[in-house]
């Protein structure tokens, strides 16, 4: 282990990744100091959508660059990147309202959408509800990727690039001189640096408990599952349905969205458990469906208990076949997955000293907006 370093980024996962990614793009001597043996939190219990078309205006640009940043990798190196496209399902005709002023908004944009008929849209998904879709939008520049693989692909891809990754670092303590940080571990190790960039919520909060307490953050805790593998079926693109319309930020910028919102009934199991029903076929032929979200504060996480709550995957379960006749909803997986995001900011942001920079709370955001973001962001803490 070298002693010195340029930036040192504390936490592994997908936004700390790419921060010191970009550090190492720009010629700098780069260490990932992960806790864990290998990546544990949010970058792999999720969907590994790339989907840039849910975005607000702000966000989409960074998930475009995400997208260029994902291809050109993997061109060079396969960390599960696949180019199939996302698709938006409408239900009915206020959602197709609403996909309908979204294509003219990416349209402005210069952001590629298609709008596709019920026709189009059964054709294309053989095993698609008839009497649930109207209409529907695709984005066919948009990428999938196997969360559980992706980040140790790109960890191993980094190491041959010249970053070096250290697993099991558990930093207990940083402190400041006139030039450096000097980066403490449970090992007894001490690195140096000019810059240390926290993105890990845990580590955050053992490092900064004071900052940790006065911050806003929020904690999600979202159940998913999968299926067994699905016998002769291919499920193209990611799939996103009815509620996801009614909850991605990108609607919110359309001019007929605030109008459908009030009409939502705000007691349904939808609201009280924070469902939109997804689907994204895995590599080996299973289908993973979800999910909810259940909030805490995270200073008080723990009232977010540490089990699944089965009426939440059963009516998961319930609403998705509605859309899909899946050949079979067996559930082979099933877990929750947790992520930090911030209440009245989209990113949780705070420089000590002008060496440490913590920079957590992505939210949602982290596997399409981290890689575009922390371009931008390493530019400014550097």
């Amino acid at each position: 282990m070298s002693s010195k370093y340029d930036v040192i980024v504390v936490g592994g996962g997908v936004l700390g990744t790419f921060h010191a990614y970009h550090a190492l793009k720009k010629g700098l001597k780069v260490a990932i100091l992960e806790k864990d043996n290998k990546p544990q939190g949010a970058t792999i219990q999720n969907f590994g959508q790339v989907v840039p078309s849910g975005m607000d205006t702000k966000w989409q640009t960074y998930g475009r660059e995400s997208l260029r940043i994902y291809k050109e990798i993997q061109q060079k190196f396969d960390i599960s990147v696949r180019n199939e496209g996302s698709i938006y399902i409408a239900s009915n005709e206020e959602e197709v309202q609403l996909l309908e002023e979204l294509c003219v908004i990416n349209k402005a944009n210069d952001y590629t959408s298609k709008l596709l008929t019920k026709k189009e849209c059964l054709e294309r998904y053989p095993k698609l509800r008839s009497d649930y879709v109207k209409a529907a939008l695709f984005f066919p520049d948009e990428v999938m990727v196997e969360p559980r693989l992706m980040i140790h692909k790109l960890h191993a891809h980094l190491k041959t690039s010249g970053i070096d990754i250290y697993y099991n670092k558990t930093v207990i303590a940083c402190d400041t001189t006139a030039n450096q940080v000097n980066v403490h571990t449970t090992d007894n190790t001490i690195i140096s640096s000019e810059k240390v960039i926290v993105c890990n919520g845990s580590d955050f909060s053992s490092l900064y408990p004071s900052l940790f307490a006065e911050s806003d953050l929020v904690v999600s805790k979202l159940q998913m599952m999968q299926t067994k593998p699905q016998p002769n079926f291919r499920l193209p693109s990611s799939i996103l349905t009815g509620e996801s319309i009614r909850r991605y930020e990108a609607f919110a910028e359309c001019p007929s969205y605030a109008a459908v919102k009030a009409k939502e009934d705000e007691n349904s199991l939808v609201k009280k458990w924070g469902i939109h029903i997804l689907f994204k076929q895995a590599l080996d032929g299973s289908v993973i469906i979800g999910d909810s979200h259940e909030y805490a504060d995270a200073k008080v996480v723990n009232e977010l208990d540490n089990m699944l709550n089965m009426d939440i995957d059963n009516f998961i379960i319930a609403e998705a076949k509605k859309i899909f006749d899946l050949p079979t909803y067996d559930i082979q997986n099933r877990w929750y997955g947790r992520y930090c995001q911030c209440k009245t900011s989209d990113i949780y942001q705070h420089t000590i000293e002008n060496k440490i920079h913590i920079v957590t709370g992505i939210g949602g955001k982290g596997m399409t907006g981290s890689a575009g973001f922390a371009k931008e962001n390493i530019n400014t803490i550097l």
